[in-house]
């Protein structure tokens, strides 16, 4: 049995900043991963298996086999297949293959309830919390991992204390001919913040502007996840130890009722106890509302947290509604990573739609993502017909799309199959619900809102699939332990430690309470670094 003063579960946005902060400050911290430590080389350039097109395979796990989720329709689900909401396991999780978006949050993203109402079904809320609250800490995470940008252009945002401390990244031509479509509608555009070095920044060197960045590992370790950043500097502290490839299986409670440590199953199989004074779950919005779920006590029969049903609820992720366009001449110059260009002026105030959300020119896209998700419904499928179109067309096409403002439904939902193991022999998550109607509706009308600007920066042709009723996960996944005053309807408090528990906290995206129409990873990131920081003073 070992014993630390915190054990943080899980290596992604989240838990690598909680293991910074915590290690810095003098605490003691075990940081577990369930996943492996990956070079750059072990995730590769796959275009057929990744974690953006990921229908043959994967890159940065978790392991196709022994891995498995389950839904309603009784699938058995694997990681790569539709369905199965997942984020990448390995150190870093998601932020090292992520696309780097450093997006605040928008004042009115934490009021959605009080701007908008309650709609029928929904449980849409506020946020105990404000922008105002968690601004000190965006820009922390700006200047302590690293964004480049331009704050002058971040519009519909309170003006910065500080500026980004790197420049925007260079426009490519796509992002250019976009620029003219926003001017041509009247529309403000803004310069895409990213966790991307554009210059040399903490020892580490500029962007290469290379075609693999969404969904592949950066090759010149440019991009900045917490595999670079932020757990370096806990290990470099001498107060965390890292340890890859362990899983945990359940949390363990103390005759008192409190939550002691963990219960968990190294590689090669065997089990072991490690405890603590405090234990921050980074696991991510499923596999955090599972290993809750999975450590039922006497006192919380239902699951740790879970005594007023809540964990596993308001599944959220980001519906990413959008629309291609073909250009009379060539778009693409072939300069990563691709998208630079976004407005903000569709978030709010769009009539009687709930939210709304930002729309960005896309990154780099593999020729398989324009075959499977760009190409034309009435173009050519099979034969030397659709080898020609690609020829003449791959750089002539480009999308404009981005993530809006679910409205999430108490049904969307994570519970447990207990006739389901994964290879560890724990109860896997079952999925199940969709999102609520409302997000139908936005998301319908930010599509219409991609067209428009794709006609106006010159496409010849758009098209794009309509939106429709499903549940949302995916890699923004979030929601399933939100955050809130009362216990009856929430399962943290506004420091994201669980009601029921003094020494429990969650630092993923599971608190919160409504996604943001942005992509979370820095919001993830800027709570996390608020919590961990309260635990410093509070233990």
């Amino acid at each position: 049995m070992s014993q630390y003063d915190v054990i943080v579960v899980g290596s992604g946005a989240g838990g690598g900043v909680a293991a910074a902060v915590l290690a810095e400050a003098g605490k003691s911290v075990l940081l577990l991963e369930r996943g492996r430590a990956l070079s750059s080389e072990d995730i590769g350039r796959d275009h057929l298996r990744n974690q953006r097109v990921s229908l043959y395979g994967h890159n940065a796990g978790p392991d196709i086999d022994g891995n498995p989720r389950t839904s309603d329709d009784g699938r058995v689900i694997r990681p790569h297949e539709p369905g199965y909401q997942n984020n990448a396991a390995c150190l870093g999780s998601g932020t090292r293959v992520y696309a780097g978006q450093a997006w605040r949050f928008m004042p009115q993203d934490f009021r959605m309830a009080s701007i908008y109402g309650v709609p029928a079904g929904s449980s849409l809320a506020d946020w105990p919390i404000s922008y105002d609250d968690l601004a000190p800490y965006y820009e922390r995470v700006e200047w302590e991992l690293g964004v480049c940008g331009d704050d002058r252009t971040m519009y519909h945002l309170p003006k910065y204390n500080k500026p980004y401390p790197m420049p925007a990244l260079p426009l490519p031509d796509k992002s250019r001919a976009h620029l003219k479509g926003l001017e041509a509608l009247g529309w403000r555009g803004l310069r895409m913040p990213r966790l991307i070095n554009s210059i040399p920044y903490n020892d580490r060197p500029a962007c290469a502007y290379c075609q693999h960045c969404f969904g592949f590992a950066c090759p010149n370790d440019s991009k900045n996840g917490s595999h670079n950043t932020t757990i370096p500097r806990a290990l470099r502290s001498g107060n965390c130890e890292l340890r890859p490839q362990v899983m945990a299986r359940e949390l363990l409670i103390s005759d008192a009722g409190s939550v002691k440590g963990l219960s968990v199953v190294e590689a090669d199989g065997s089990e072991q106890v490690i405890t603590a004074e405090v234990v921050v779950l980074s696991c991510g919005a499923v596999e955090s509302a599972r290993l809750l779920l999975n450590s039922a006590t006497r006192r919380e029969p239902n699951g740790i947290g879970n005594n007023s049903d809540q964990v596993g609820r308001h599944l959220q992720g980001h519906y990413y509604p959008g629309a291609s366009g073909l250009f009379p001449e060539d778009i693409y110059d072939g300069l990563g990573p691709g998208a630079s260009i976004a407005t903000c002026d569709f978030n709010h105030d769009n009539g009687d739609i709930i939210g709304g959300g930002m729309l960005t020119d896309s990154d780099v896209c593999t020729p398989i993502v324009v075959w499977k998700s760009q190409y034309p419904p009435d173009a050519p499928r099979w034969g030397i017909e659709a080898k020609r179109f690609m020829r003449e067309n791959f750089r002539r096409i480009n999308d404009i799309n981005g993530p809006v403002h679910e409205i999430p439904h108490p049904n969307g939902r994570v519970t447990i199959n207990s006739k389901v193991s994964d290879r560890y022999g724990i109860p896997v998550a079952h999925l199940s619900g969709t999102t609520h109607p409302e997000t139908i509706r936005t998301a319908a009308y930010i599509h219409e809102r991609a067209k428009e600007w794709l006609r106006a920066s010159g496409a010849i042709k758009v098209w794009g699939a309509e939106p429709v009723l499903r549940l949302s996960g995916g890699q923004h996944q979030a929601g399933t332990c939100r955050m809130g005053e009362d216990p009856a309807t929430s399962v943290v408090d506004k420091w994201c430690r669980v009601h029921s528990q003094d020494n429990l906290f969650l630092a993923d995206a599971s608190p919160h309470v409504t996604n943001g129409g942005f992509n979370p990873a820095e919001t993830i990131m800027a709570l996390a670094w608020r919590t961990a920081e309260n635990i410093t003073k509070s233990w």
